[in-house]
């Protein structure tokens, strides 16, 4: 580049993209903007801000006093392993449940190193 800046840079910028991608690329955004779209525009913001608002109210459940929302509320959660009967709170352990379906104990001692067996259906019990 040279230490002098062209003047006309700007306006063979601009040309360049009026070329490329048309008259409407280089237009400013308030020239076809008029009262009725901006009426529609504030009309459909109303309409979307009440759709929100109404899904938002129907996705909670209140527990305790609290309004929880559904997606973060699990009824079926369960804690204690199927192989050994421990309840568990690691938070380890929840990989281990959603794998292989045992806690990280069982885990180590019955499936690692074995994971196509245990896949297969072998448990210890049986």
């Amino acid at each position: 580049m040279s230490s002098k800046k062209d003047p006309n840079y700007i306006v063979k910028l601009e040309n360049a993209i009026k070329e490329k991608y048309g008259e409407e690329a280089i237009q400013h955004p308030k020239k076809n903007w008029n009262e009725e779209k901006e009426r529609q525009y504030v009309e459909d913001l109303k309409i979307l801000y009440e759709r929100k608002q109404s899904a938002g109210s129907e996705d909670k459940i209140e527990i305790n006093g609290v309004l929880v929302d559904k997606k973060l509320f699990n009824k079926d959660s369960n804690r204690s392993c199927p192989v050994c009967n421990t309840y568990s709170f690691s938070k380890r352990d929840d990989v281990y449940m959603a794998k292989f379906q045992c806690c990280e104990g069982c885990y180590i001692q019955w499936v690692e190193d074995r994971e196509e067996r245990w896949k297969t259906g072998w448990r210890p019990n049986k």
